[in-house]
Protein backbone atom coordinates (compact mmCIF):
# COMPACT_ATOMS: atom_id res chain seq x y z
CA UNK A 1 0.00 0.00 0.00
CA UNK A 2 1.34 3.49 -0.82
CA UNK A 3 0.13 7.10 -0.66
CA UNK A 4 1.49 10.32 -2.20
CA UNK A 5 3.41 12.95 -0.18
CA UNK A 6 6.32 15.42 -0.57
CA UNK A 7 8.61 12.45 0.06
CA UNK A 8 7.05 10.42 -2.76
CA UNK A 9 5.19 7.17 -2.29
CA UNK A 10 5.06 5.86 1.27
CA UNK A 11 5.55 2.10 1.45
CA UNK A 12 3.85 0.46 4.43
CA UNK A 13 5.19 -2.82 5.85
CA UNK A 14 3.52 -5.08 8.42
CA UNK A 15 4.60 -8.21 10.29
CA UNK A 16 2.49 -9.11 13.31
CA UNK A 17 2.84 -6.29 15.83
CA UNK A 18 5.68 -4.68 13.86
CA UNK A 19 5.07 -2.03 11.21
CA UNK A 20 7.23 0.38 9.25
CA UNK A 21 6.89 3.05 6.61
CA UNK A 22 9.53 3.79 3.97
CA UNK A 23 9.62 6.99 1.94
CA UNK A 24 10.41 6.69 -1.78
CA UNK A 25 12.42 9.94 -1.79
CA UNK A 26 15.78 9.34 -0.15
CA UNK A 27 14.80 5.70 0.61
CA UNK A 28 14.25 6.86 4.18
CA UNK A 29 12.94 4.89 7.13
CA UNK A 30 10.20 7.32 8.18
CA UNK A 31 8.55 5.22 10.88
CA UNK A 32 8.98 1.98 12.83
CA UNK A 33 6.51 0.76 15.45
CA UNK A 34 6.23 -2.38 17.55
CA UNK A 35 3.21 -3.11 19.73
CA UNK A 36 1.99 0.47 19.36
CA UNK A 37 5.32 1.98 20.49
CA UNK A 38 7.16 4.28 18.06
CA UNK A 39 10.85 3.38 17.70
CA UNK A 40 11.42 5.86 14.86
CA UNK A 41 9.62 9.16 15.52
CA UNK A 42 7.03 9.71 12.75
CA UNK A 43 6.40 13.06 11.10
CA UNK A 44 3.39 14.41 9.16
CA UNK A 45 2.92 13.11 5.62
CA UNK A 46 2.55 16.63 4.24
CA UNK A 47 6.08 17.64 5.36
CA UNK A 48 9.35 17.15 3.49
CA UNK A 49 11.78 14.90 5.34
CA UNK A 50 12.90 16.83 8.46
CA UNK A 51 16.57 16.88 9.49
CA UNK A 52 17.44 14.28 6.83
CA UNK A 53 15.44 11.74 8.88
CA UNK A 54 16.14 8.17 7.75
CA UNK A 55 17.70 9.17 4.43
CA UNK A 56 20.41 7.07 2.72
CA UNK A 57 23.66 9.04 2.30
CA UNK A 58 25.77 8.01 -0.71
CA UNK A 59 28.40 8.15 -2.19
CA UNK A 60 29.51 10.01 0.95
CA UNK A 61 27.86 10.83 4.29
CA UNK A 62 28.14 14.11 6.15
CA UNK A 63 30.13 17.04 4.71
CA UNK A 64 32.83 17.82 2.13
CA UNK A 65 34.67 21.07 2.80
CA UNK A 66 33.84 23.71 0.14
CA UNK A 67 32.62 20.82 -2.05
CA UNK A 68 36.24 20.31 -3.18
CA UNK A 69 38.20 17.07 -3.09
CA UNK A 70 41.27 15.46 -4.63
CA UNK A 71 40.48 12.36 -6.69
CA UNK A 72 43.93 10.74 -6.84
CA UNK A 73 45.51 13.86 -8.33
CA UNK A 74 42.44 15.25 -10.10
CA UNK A 75 40.75 18.23 -8.43
CA UNK A 76 36.96 17.89 -8.33
CA UNK A 77 34.26 20.34 -7.21
CA UNK A 78 30.84 19.18 -6.02
CA UNK A 79 27.69 21.28 -5.89
CA UNK A 80 27.31 23.17 -2.60
CA UNK A 81 24.22 21.73 -0.91
CA UNK A 82 24.76 23.26 2.54
CA UNK A 83 25.09 26.96 1.63
CA UNK A 84 25.07 28.15 5.25
CA UNK A 85 28.39 26.38 5.89
CA UNK A 86 29.57 26.21 2.25
CA UNK A 87 29.79 22.42 2.17
CA UNK A 88 28.61 19.60 -0.07
CA UNK A 89 26.45 17.57 2.29
CA UNK A 90 25.08 14.02 2.57
CA UNK A 91 25.81 12.66 -0.89
CA UNK A 92 23.89 12.70 -4.14
CA UNK A 93 20.72 10.66 -3.49
CA UNK A 94 19.05 12.63 -0.70
CA UNK A 95 16.30 13.98 -2.98
CA UNK A 96 16.14 11.04 -5.42
CA UNK A 97 12.89 9.12 -5.92
CA UNK A 98 13.99 5.48 -5.81
CA UNK A 99 12.46 2.65 -7.81
CA UNK A 100 10.49 0.49 -5.36
CA UNK A 101 9.33 -3.09 -5.12
CA UNK A 102 7.85 -4.58 -1.96
CA UNK A 103 5.90 -7.30 -0.22
CA UNK A 104 3.96 -6.98 3.02
CA UNK A 105 7.15 -7.28 5.11
CA UNK A 106 10.02 -6.21 2.83
CA UNK A 107 10.79 -3.25 0.57
CA UNK A 108 13.63 -3.01 -1.97
CA UNK A 109 14.58 0.45 -3.28
CA UNK A 110 16.98 1.06 -6.17
CA UNK A 111 18.72 4.20 -7.43
CA UNK A 112 21.79 5.01 -9.49
CA UNK A 113 24.35 7.68 -8.74
CA UNK A 114 24.98 9.05 -12.23
CA UNK A 115 28.12 10.89 -13.37
CA UNK A 116 27.70 14.59 -12.54
CA UNK A 117 29.47 17.74 -11.38
CA UNK A 118 32.30 16.73 -9.07
CA UNK A 119 31.59 12.97 -9.20
CA UNK A 120 32.18 11.35 -12.62
CA UNK A 121 31.18 7.79 -11.63
CA UNK A 122 28.19 5.52 -12.20
CA UNK A 123 27.26 3.58 -9.06
CA UNK A 124 24.14 1.45 -8.69
CA UNK A 125 22.69 1.27 -5.19
CA UNK A 126 19.99 -0.73 -3.44
CA UNK A 127 18.56 -0.66 0.09
CA UNK A 128 16.39 -3.47 1.45
CA UNK A 129 14.23 -2.99 4.55
CA UNK A 130 13.02 -6.28 6.07
CA UNK A 131 10.71 -6.24 9.09
CA UNK A 132 11.42 -8.70 11.88
CA UNK A 133 9.33 -9.60 14.92
CA UNK A 134 11.43 -7.24 17.08
CA UNK A 135 12.51 -4.53 14.63
CA UNK A 136 13.97 -4.13 11.17
CA UNK A 137 17.05 -5.35 9.25
CA UNK A 138 18.54 -3.14 6.54
CA UNK A 139 20.90 -4.17 3.73
CA UNK A 140 22.67 -1.79 1.32
CA UNK A 141 24.59 -2.58 -1.83
CA UNK A 142 26.78 -0.33 -3.98
CA UNK A 143 27.99 -1.59 -7.38
CA UNK A 144 30.45 0.31 -9.52
CA UNK A 145 29.34 0.41 -13.18
CA UNK A 146 32.15 2.76 -14.21
CA UNK A 147 35.15 1.79 -16.31
CA UNK A 148 37.53 2.86 -13.51
CA UNK A 149 37.54 2.38 -9.71
CA UNK A 150 34.94 4.55 -7.98
CA UNK A 151 35.48 6.09 -4.51
CA UNK A 152 32.43 5.42 -2.33
CA UNK A 153 31.22 5.66 1.24
CA UNK A 154 27.76 5.25 2.71
CA UNK A 155 25.76 6.39 5.68
CA UNK A 156 22.18 6.46 6.85
CA UNK A 157 20.35 8.91 9.12
CA UNK A 158 17.74 7.16 11.31
CA UNK A 159 16.20 8.84 14.34
CA UNK A 160 15.31 6.50 17.21
CA UNK A 161 13.14 6.79 20.31
CA UNK A 162 10.85 4.93 22.67
CA UNK A 163 7.73 6.82 21.89
CA UNK A 164 5.75 6.47 25.11
CA UNK A 165 8.61 7.82 27.27
CA UNK A 166 9.77 11.41 27.75
CA UNK A 167 12.86 11.42 25.49
CA UNK A 168 14.79 13.49 28.04
CA UNK A 169 14.69 10.47 30.38
CA UNK A 170 16.05 7.94 27.88
CA UNK A 171 19.61 6.77 28.49
CA UNK A 172 21.88 6.85 25.43
CA UNK A 173 24.85 4.51 25.15
CA UNK A 174 27.45 4.83 22.36
CA UNK A 175 30.30 2.26 22.61
CA UNK A 176 33.01 4.45 21.08
CA UNK A 177 36.51 5.31 22.25
CA UNK A 178 37.21 8.31 19.98
CA UNK A 179 35.24 11.42 19.02
CA UNK A 180 35.97 13.88 16.22
CA UNK A 181 36.56 17.52 17.15
CA UNK A 182 35.03 19.93 14.63
CA UNK A 183 35.28 23.58 13.66
CA UNK A 184 32.46 26.11 13.26
CA UNK A 185 31.56 24.49 9.92
CA UNK A 186 31.15 21.04 11.54
CA UNK A 187 34.27 19.72 9.79
CA UNK A 188 36.87 17.60 11.62
CA UNK A 189 39.98 19.25 13.00
CA UNK A 190 41.17 16.41 15.25
CA UNK A 191 40.06 13.73 17.70
CA UNK A 192 39.67 13.28 21.43
CA UNK A 193 38.80 10.49 23.85
CA UNK A 194 35.12 9.84 24.54
CA UNK A 195 33.96 10.37 28.10
CA UNK A 196 33.18 7.12 29.88
CA UNK A 197 29.68 8.40 30.75
CA UNK A 198 28.56 8.15 27.13
CA UNK A 199 30.03 4.68 26.72
CA UNK A 200 28.30 3.53 29.90
CA UNK A 201 25.05 5.44 29.30
CA UNK A 202 24.05 9.11 29.70
CA UNK A 203 20.63 10.73 30.08
CA UNK A 204 19.58 12.09 26.68
CA UNK A 205 18.20 15.29 28.19
CA UNK A 206 21.68 16.11 29.50
CA UNK A 207 23.34 15.85 26.08
CA UNK A 208 23.73 18.15 23.08
CA UNK A 209 25.51 16.32 20.28
CA UNK A 210 26.34 16.65 16.62
CA UNK A 211 29.41 14.48 16.86
CA UNK A 212 31.18 11.78 14.88
CA UNK A 213 32.68 8.78 16.66
CA UNK A 214 35.04 5.95 15.77
CA UNK A 215 37.05 3.17 17.44
CA UNK A 216 33.74 1.43 18.05
CA UNK A 217 33.51 -1.63 20.28
CA UNK A 218 32.12 -4.70 18.49
CA UNK A 219 30.41 -7.64 20.13
CA UNK A 220 31.40 -11.26 19.45
CA UNK A 221 29.13 -11.36 16.38
CA UNK A 222 30.98 -8.40 14.83
CA UNK A 223 28.20 -5.89 15.41
CA UNK A 224 28.40 -2.51 17.14
CA UNK A 225 25.36 -1.89 19.32
CA UNK A 226 24.14 1.57 20.38
CA UNK A 227 21.09 1.84 22.62
CA UNK A 228 18.38 3.99 24.17
CA UNK A 229 17.00 2.63 27.44
CA UNK A 230 13.80 3.69 29.19
CA UNK A 231 13.54 4.02 32.99
CA UNK A 232 11.49 0.77 33.05
CA UNK A 233 14.28 -1.16 31.30
CA UNK A 234 12.86 -1.33 27.78
CA UNK A 235 15.54 -0.79 25.18
CA UNK A 236 15.82 0.10 21.51
CA UNK A 237 19.14 -0.98 19.98
CA UNK A 238 20.64 0.22 16.72
CA UNK A 239 23.32 -2.17 15.46
CA UNK A 240 25.80 -1.67 12.64
CA UNK A 241 27.66 -4.46 10.87
CA UNK A 242 31.08 -4.79 9.32
CA UNK A 243 32.20 -1.85 7.21
CA UNK A 244 30.29 0.66 9.34
CA UNK A 245 33.29 1.83 11.38
CA UNK A 246 31.93 5.29 12.24
CA UNK A 247 28.75 6.75 13.71
CA UNK A 248 27.36 10.28 13.91
CA UNK A 249 25.07 11.15 16.82
CA UNK A 250 22.83 14.21 16.48
CA UNK A 251 20.36 15.59 19.01
CA UNK A 252 17.76 18.26 18.23
CA UNK A 253 14.76 19.90 19.92
CA UNK A 254 13.39 20.88 16.49
CA UNK A 255 12.10 17.52 15.18
CA UNK A 256 8.34 17.76 14.39
CA UNK A 257 6.20 16.59 17.28
CA UNK A 258 9.19 15.78 19.52
CA UNK A 259 10.52 17.76 22.49
CA UNK A 260 13.90 16.09 21.87
CA UNK A 261 15.07 13.70 19.16
CA UNK A 262 18.29 11.80 18.50
CA UNK A 263 19.70 10.41 15.27
CA UNK A 264 22.20 7.54 15.47
CA UNK A 265 23.79 7.42 12.02
CA UNK A 266 25.89 4.40 10.93
CA UNK A 267 28.60 5.52 8.50
CA UNK A 268 31.44 3.86 6.64
CA UNK A 269 33.37 7.14 6.65
CA UNK A 270 33.41 10.34 8.73
CA UNK A 271 32.86 13.94 7.67
CA UNK A 272 35.15 15.22 4.89
CA UNK A 273 36.30 11.68 4.09
CA UNK A 274 36.74 12.43 0.39
CA UNK A 275 39.63 14.66 1.50
CA UNK A 276 41.01 12.67 4.44
CA UNK A 277 40.53 9.28 2.76
CA UNK A 278 39.25 7.80 6.03
CA UNK A 279 36.79 5.00 5.31
CA UNK A 280 36.68 5.64 1.55
CA UNK A 281 36.57 2.46 -0.50
CA UNK A 282 37.50 2.37 -4.18
CA UNK A 283 35.24 -0.15 -5.84
CA UNK A 284 36.69 -1.88 -8.89
CA UNK A 285 34.54 -1.96 -12.04
CA UNK A 286 31.51 -4.23 -11.41
CA UNK A 287 32.53 -4.79 -7.77
CA UNK A 288 29.70 -4.80 -5.20
CA UNK A 289 29.94 -3.71 -1.56
CA UNK A 290 27.28 -5.00 0.85
CA UNK A 291 26.58 -3.38 4.22
CA UNK A 292 24.07 -4.13 6.97
CA UNK A 293 22.52 -2.45 10.02
CA UNK A 294 19.25 -2.69 11.91
CA UNK A 295 17.06 -1.80 14.88
CA UNK A 296 15.72 -4.13 17.61
CA UNK A 297 13.41 -3.55 20.58
CA UNK A 298 13.04 -5.45 23.81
Amino acid sequence: MSTASPTGAQISLQLGLASAQIAQVGASLRSLRIGGVDLVPPYPLDLPTPACSGVVLAPWPNRVRDGKWDDEGTSRTLAITEPKLNNASHGLLRFTAYEVSHTDREAVLRASIVPQTGYPYLVETTVTYALTADGIDVTHTLTNRSATPAPVALGTHPFVTIGDVDPHDLVLRIPAETAFVTDERMLPTGTQAVESALREGARLGDLALDTGFTDLSRDADGRVRHSLTAPDGRRVTLWQGEGFDYVQVYTTPAYPGQSLAVAIEPMTAPADALNSGLGIRRLAPDETWTLRWGITYA
